[in-house]
């Protein structure tokens, strides 16, 4: 009986109940309690039952919907690739009659496209854009963007655009435009334009930079003289006015700027060059300096041989007439030997500084071809480092090799001028020395009979 009553009691434990259960004093209490669940339970179970045949009923409708509407989409899809279809058909047929149509017009598109190609390369580059600017938009569209025929408007604008830069060509205009310095800065100036030759100003001869539509000084300027007549055309007025055309527009005036100046070219030569002009200028400065005492030794001297009779100390001549007068009680023999001796001590004087003058112009040549065997080794370096390629890189070595030989030879030719000159005064100083001692010594011999 206490087990029966213990296997009651744990079913009635795991009895679901919505309820709050009161606990059983008797059997027959827990037995109706037991009866009370189970009702309860058989009804929410029901009712459990109930939605979830609710919940299905919605879920088939959703389905249904879904299966519906896919089935429609499949449809579509059907009927919008079969139309797909179709106007790739019509619109092969479309293009076929368009080419039927067309005929011949289709070569005239491309004939026009070409054609605004080659305006438009010509044209943004001109220096009538500068100008005129934005000039080539348009032809840049019709060559590059255009796909269709092109209208009657397109082929006027082709025709003005070639018509207006044949007609530039033939004026000479003046305008004024932003320029831009070498420095990044801009200023407001006044321009002549030559045709569509060339751009100049004050500040001379001006470059149209295609690509930024800006308008620009030279790197560097081409001769002086050049300049010189542009700045004249510049301010002229009326009239005819000697002016340098470029009639390749800039490739000419390019290779002017680009060519190397005489600083440069000189520079190239290097170490040896800089040693050549230092003998040039050293044997420049002997050759002055020895010609202006000689011809102030000269001057004195011809001043003596006017004045024989009162010998003085500050030339050669007087300092030798000084010697025979303190010898004149000597023989004939005697006082040769002495005058012979008194030249002797005024020879060094006279002729010092001038060999020097020889020496230079004859290693100048020499330290010329120095200066071109070390350039050329320099080449052969290069050939050795990085091929014949590219001569650009060779062509430093081989300036230094022919510019050295052209400044020897440079610095010999006045040098050996110079040496000439001052020798000759030189020697002719000495040959009145000469002179008069001969003169001198056959008067006292001829007193020395008598």
């Amino acid at each position: 009986m206490k087990n029966l009553f213990k296997s009651a009691l744990l079913a009635a434990a795991m009895a679901v109940s919505v309820a709050p259960v009161q606990a059983a004093t008797s059997l027959d209490q827990l037995l109706d309690q037991v009866k009370k669940n189970r009702v309860s339970e058989a009804r929410i179970n029901s009712q459990r039952e109930a939605e979830f045949n609710s919940a299905r009923a919605d879920k088939q409708a959703l389905l249904k919907k879904a299966q519906d509407g896919l089935k429609a989409e499949q449809a579509r899809g059907d009927r919008l690739a079969k139309q797909y279809a179709d106007n790739e058909i019509r619109l092969a047929e479309k293009e076929q009659e368009l080419k039927n149509a067309t005929g011949t017009l289709g070569e005239m598109f491309g004939v026009v496209r070409q054609s605004s190609g080659e305006a438009y390369g010509l044209i943004s580059s001109s220096i009538v854009s500068a100008q005129y600017p934005g000039r080539s938009a348009f032809l840049e569209g019709m060559a590059s963007e255009s796909k269709g025929l092109p209208n009657i408007q397109e082929l006027e604008e082709l025709w003005f655009a070639l018509q207006t830069e044949m007609t530039e060509s033939g004026k000479i205009a003046r305008f004024e435009t932003d320029v831009i310095s070498l420095d990044g800065g801009s200023s407001r100036q006044e321009v002549v334009r030559v045709g569509t030759f060339n751009l100049v100003s004050k500040e001379g001869y001006l470059a149209y930079n295609a690509e930024k539509g800006q308008v620009q000084p030279l790197g560097r300027q081409p001769d002086s003289h050049m300049v010189n007549d542009a700045s004249s055309f510049m301010d002229a007025t009326s009239g005819f006015n000697p002016f340098f055309v470029d009639p390749t527009r800039g490739t000419i005036l390019g290779l002017l700027t680009a060519k190397a100046t005489l600083s440069e070219r000189y520079h190239a030569g290097g170490v040896v060059g800089y040693v050549i002009t230092a003998m040039l200028a050293l044997g420049f400065l002997i050759a002055i300096y020895k010609f202006v005492t000689l011809t102030a030794v000269s001057a004195k001297m011809r001043s003596q041989l006017n004045n024989t009779g009162n010998p003085s100390s500050s030339n050669p001549l007087g300092r030798i007439l000084k010697v025979y007068q303190e010898n004149k009680g000597a023989d004939a023999e005697n006082l040769e030997l002495k005058l012979d001796e008194a030249i002797l001590r005024e020879l060094p004087s006279i002729e010092s500084g001038i060999n020097i003058i020889k020496i230079f112009a004859a290693v100048a040549p020499l330290l010329g071809l120095l200066g071109t065997v070390l350039g050329m080794i320099a080449t052969f370096q290069q050939i050795t480092l990085f091929g014949t390629g590219d001569p650009r890189i060779m062509a430093g070595s081989i300036s230094m090799a022919l510019v050295t030989t052209a400044q020897g030879i440079i610095a010999a030719l006045p040098l050996i001028l110079l040496h000439s000159i001052v020798a000759g005064r030189s020697k002719s100083i000495v040959h009145i020395l000469d002179e008069q001692a001969a003169g001198i010594v056959a008067a006292h011999a001829e007193v020395e009979k008598a």
